[in-house]
């Protein structure tokens, strides 16, 4: 079992339309599939994610790199590789990491069942959810991703406006993070509420006005709910959430949301995750 490698000295061979303009059709999507870039990320997607890659793109000076993940992939996943010169004329921008792979995102997972695994594994780290709404910055997405991955949360829910974890940039940003840990999107922030408690999980607003600390609560399933920098979390949301704040110092009161989540994440989680 190895990936077949195929060399290409042409931008013009069929295997590399997928990889064209990259960022003109990051924006756009990609029907169903993804790109995900650098070799941490290749190693996750290869070893550790359950989405199936469907080709790799690689300079040719990167193959002895990443010689150990292509010998582990199927033989009908082709690798093609590439000079720079080529590799940078197909995606539309010099790319310096080299390693490019096509990725499918598979069925999406249902919400209400994310929430149902969290309330079945308790006061396990996989208990705790991170519920995002109206987040529409791929680095504090990904980064949240990564913290989640971190303290082993349950996974990642949604709302309509928050933005693609598959994104390229969300992928790499939570270094891999996006492609392993489980998430959901929720039709509104109102739907994801409802599903919390149709599933006995108590939502978690985060927010600088919360009359208890993160530090305080019980090992329970439950779902730390972000919002946006700035706004923060909409009022009806916390008017139907326990409103819980991160301890600061006196006059101060903001966090970047993905900081501020790494904090929620550790304290929600101390004592329950495994080593």
């Amino acid at each position: 079992m190895t990936a077949r490698v195929v060399h290409v000295d042409s931008r013009e061979h069929p295997g590399l339309q997928p990889y064209t303009a990259v960022r003109e059709r990051d924006l756009v999507g990609r029907e169903g599939l993804f790109i995900a870039e650098g070799e941490v990320v290749l190693r996750v997607l290869a070893s550790r994610s359950e989405l199936a890659v469907r080709s790799l793109l690689l300079e040719r000076r990167r193959v002895e790199a990443v010689g150990d993940v292509l010998a582990s992939l199927p033989d009908d996943v082709p690798a093609y590789v590439v000079p720079q010169a080529v590799m940078d004329a197909v995606v539309g921008f010099s790319i310096h990491r080299g390693v490019l792979a096509l990725g499918e995102r598979g069925a999406p997972l249902d919400p209400a069942e994310l929430a149902r695994r969290a309330r079945s594994a308790g006061a396990s780290a996989a208990g705790v959810l991170v519920g995002l709404i109206g987040l529409t910055n791929h680095d504090n997405v990904g980064s949240i991703f990564r913290n989640a991955a971190a303290f082993g949360a349950g996974g990642v829910l949604l709302d309509a406006e928050s933005c693609d974890p598959l994104y390229r940039k969300a992928i790499r940003v939570s270094a891999g993070a996006a492609l392993i840990v489980p998430f959901a999107r929720c039709a509104s922030a109102g739907a994801m509420l409802d599903l919390l408690a149709a599933a006995n999980v108590e939502p978690i607003a985060l927010t600088p006005r919360g009359a208890e600390t993160i530090d305080a609560l019980a090992p329970t399933p439950r779902a730390l709910l972000l919002g946006a920098e700035g706004p923060g979390l909409p009022g009806d949301v916390i008017a139907r959430a326990r409103p819980v704040r991160v301890d600061m110092a006196a006059g101060f009161d903001s966090l970047n949301v993905a900081v501020a989540s790494g904090i929620a994440l550790h304290e929600a989680t101390r004592g329950r995750r495994r080593g």
